[in-house]
């Protein structure tokens, strides 16, 4: 048998040590419980799907709403959609309509809530042909549609 040390014993906690904060990085599995929700809809509505927290928790759902404005500068798009009570979507939800709806997104570029930090002239919106986003002058004439956010609540 060997011959226990102050050192041995101190080399091996700071090992058992290293090899607890490794354990404490590693994924744990979880669950993800979508209670029963009822998103009421008007006419038209379409749920794009759920937008989640940095910490992977429901933030909200997305609502794409019927009727758009074509061919109206960045200000008249955010008056447009802000007349009906509703919004135009952000950079993340503009990417989330290009996946759930490719079809609606191809049939024009659409403005941005967003305006384009770079440049005060400029506001981002999407491209129709592949969804990219970019920062365009604000006066340029794109689509408006109009999205609502729904937060489910607990009752």
């Amino acid at each position: 048998m060997s011959q226990v040390t102050l050192d041995h014993i101190e080399s091996e906690h700071a090992r058992i040590g290293a090899l607890i904060e490794q354990f404490k990085q590693q994924a744990v599995a979880t669950e993800y419980v979508i209670e029963r929700t009822v998103i009421p809809l008007p006419a038209g509505a379409r749920v794009a799907g759920p937008i989640f927290k940095e910490d992977g928790a429901l933030d909200y759902y997305l609502i794409l709403h019927k009727g758009e404005s074509s061919d109206v500068n960045h200000a008249a798009a955010k008056a447009y959609v802000g007349d009906r009570g509703f919004k135009l979507p952000n950079r993340r939800e503009g990417r989330l309509l290009q996946a759930a709806f490719p079809e609606f997104c191809a049939e024009g570029s659409m403005w941005l809530e967003e305006d384009y930090e770079p440049d005060p002239a400029y506001a981002w919106y999407q491209n129709y042909d592949y969804g990219n986003q970019n920062g365009y002058r604000e006066s340029a004439e794109l689509r408006a549609v109009a999205v609502s956010r729904f937060i489910p609540s607990v009752i």
